[in-house]
């Protein structure tokens, strides 16, 4: 195969790829917590005989925009923002833990502190359940405080702590579920010098005039693409008319 089809190929393939990704990061930019996808290609020579001067893209994996968002107040006490880059633990459904920036919480019919789409928070010993309460208050180090039911103001009691983690400066990926994982599958420690703010919750870290502007990119690096491969095939049908001509 000619080096330039194949390299047009590549280029085909990865930027379909790209917009993809800025697809879904524009579809979720109003999605609390969520954390921005990235597409990453990383540069490679085409090797063999011939001198190295063609260079294609090879598809590196997906990325993670660990960038916070902006924290909105909502004055509702489930809701919850954490300052810097920590994360809250979930429960998946197979048991395992993973982690978001999703701080919209609710309380089910069971007790049991969830996120937003149902997955139990994790505290220090496990999924956090609450007996019936009048209030509850959330300290900035995650501490859960309530007034039981029936009981008057002074019968505070401290329930448990969220497990509130550090994610590592490189090494977490993202599920298709949209939850994040350390990428050797193992938990992350609690670090107690993770902060949360009730009352508040943070928006998506996805920035919708600069996805706009990169399809936008994507898109004329794509037409490029198909002249090189129609270059390509002009090229082949000259050569082929001089072969008979010879």
């Amino acid at each position: 195969m000619d080096n330039l089809i194949y390299i047009s190929a590549v280029g085909l393939s990865n930027i379909e790829q790209a917009q993809a990704v800025r697809a879904n990061n524009l579809a979720n930019v109003s999605t609390p917590g969520f954390r921005a996808d990235l597409a990453r290609v990383m540069s490679s020579e085409v090797m063999g005989d011939a001198y190295r001067t063609r260079v294609y893209g090879v598809n590196d994996g997906m990325g993670v925009d660990m960038q916070p968002g902006t924290q909105q107040a909502t004055g509702r006490e489930l809701d919850l923002a954490i300052n810097g880059n920590g994360l809250f633990a979930v429960q998946m459904s197979d048991g395992s833990e993973a982690y978001t920036r999703d701080g919209a919480m609710q309380v089910n019919a069971l007790g049991q502190l969830t996120n937003a789409e149902g997955r139990p928070v994790m505290g220090s010993g496990g999924p956090i359940v609450l007996p019936p309460y009048e209030n509850i208050v959330f300290g900035n180090d995650g501490t859960i405080t309530i007034r039981p039911q029936g009981q008057g103001s002074e019968a505070l009691v401290q329930i448990d702590q969220l497990k509130l983690v550090t994610p590592p400066a490189v090494g977490m990926q993202k599920q298709a579920q949209g939850y994040l994982v350390a990428a050797d599958q193992q938990e992350l420690p609690p670090d107690p010098a993770v902060q949360v703010n009730s009352g508040f919750v943070e928006s998506s870290n996805v920035n919708a005039i600069h996805e706009l502007t990169e399809i936008m990119s994507l898109a004329r690096q794509f037409e490029i693409e198909v002249k090189l491969l129609k270059n390509a095939e002009e090229n082949d049908s000259a050569a082929a008319q001089l072969l008979r001509i010879g």
